[in-house]
């Protein structure tokens, strides 16, 4: 296995290591036990995501007459941030893990992709660039003892705040919390004094001044009620990322043929499910910020807009040159499968 960088192994320790011990069940087992997995995830059990763990886990029960039954673990309940899940799935301690791409760019820089700000335009485009992409992403997981099931986006990321943020000037000295170095870079270029957070410490960061605005989605925003510490939400469509679901190989490796059959086909069912819903998402997400005392803005941003778009190609160009090849060649067939420029 390769090394893998910026991962933290804090979950071999204390309670999380008697976890690694007791989580693995009947691997490989030709008997009649169920398989007994559990699968991490650092968000809201009313998040996108673990709705679709919770389509995946059904859909596979059903498959198999339960003889996997997957217990899916949101908030972070099992003790793993998203940082973790990576190593922690690689080495055991838990066999499935919903992870955000910006917390897999230590790993390799090509898991930053669906986090470039600007790139695609909409949902169709992010579904295409993951066409692309997928077969090096699934390398990524391969190399290091780890099969990709899925992977689906987020509503498009934009910015909490204290106060409307219509210009750059808004920005300038405020202490955002952004989920990826690709974002970090980009808000520092305008000023800003941005600090990469794991999805867990983000709320308590806000409730100590710590940070004073978020770099999300409208819905991460609503599903941890964001109104009581940033009550302005600006539209920008920063981007679509990707989270993966992803799971121990060796664990799937034995599984049987019928088996592996059924993983892969409700894995399909939860991705289709949460590409279909992500695309009236959005809207709703608007109405719970209103219904829960917030505001949306979303016009008079022409400015921001273009000065976000000019900081952010830095970070296009530092990904390409840190990928090389590889990412030019994505680069290049989606550009020339789209309108993107």
């Amino acid at each position: 296995m390769k090394m893998r960088e910026g991962c933290v192994r804090g979950w071999k320790y204390g309670v999380l290591g008697a976890l690694a011990v007791m989580s693995i069940a009947a691997v490989g087992s030709d008997s009649a036990a169920a398989e007994k997995w559990n699968l991490a995830n650092a968000y809201g059990a009313n998040t996108l995501h673990v709705e679709g763990n919770v389509v995946f886990a059904e859909a596979l029960a059903k498959a198999t007459g339960k003889e996997i039954e997957v217990t899916v673990h949101s908030g972070g309940s099992l003790g793993f941030k998203s940082v973790d899940h990576f190593d922690a799935v690689g080495d055991g301690a838990v066999q499935i893990a919903d992870t955000p791409g910006g917390f897999l760019g230590g790993i390799d820089p090509l898991m930053n992709l669906s986090s470039i700000p600007f790139l695609v335009k909409s949902v169709d485009e992010a579904r295409v660039l993951l066409e692309i992409a997928r077969p090096e992403y699934e390398k990524v997981f391969a190399d290091n003892n780890q099969k990709l099931l899925y992977a689906s986006p987020w509503p498009a990321s934009g910015i909490w705040a204290k106060v409307p943020v219509t210009d750059v000037e808004k920005l300038k000295g405020v202490k955002i919390r952004t989920f990826d170095p690709g974002g970090t870079t980009a808000f520092k270029n305008l000023g800003a004094a941005p600090i990469q957070l794991a999805w867990g410490d983000v709320v308590p960061q806000l409730a100590t001044g710590g940070i004073s605005a978020v770099l999300t989605s409208a819905e991460g925003g609503v599903t941890q009620k964001f109104v009581e510490h940033t009550a302005y939400f600006t539209e920008i469509n920063y981007a679509l990322p990707l989270n993966f679901v992803h799971m121990n190989a060796d664990v799937f490796g034995g599984l049987s043929p019928e088996q592996q059959k059924a993983v892969l086909e409700a894995a399909k069912t939860a991705s289709d499910r949460n590409w279909q819903e992500v695309t009236g998402r959005t809207q709703r997400n608007y109405e719970k910020v209103k219904a829960d005392g917030g505001t949306v803005i979303n016009t008079g941003t022409d400015t921001l807009l273009s000065d976000l778009s000019g900081a952010a190609e830095d970070v296009l160009k530092a990904w390409a040159e840190k990928v090389g090849p590889r990412g030019d060649a994505i680069l290049t067939e989606f550009r020339s499968k789209t309108s993107s420029n």
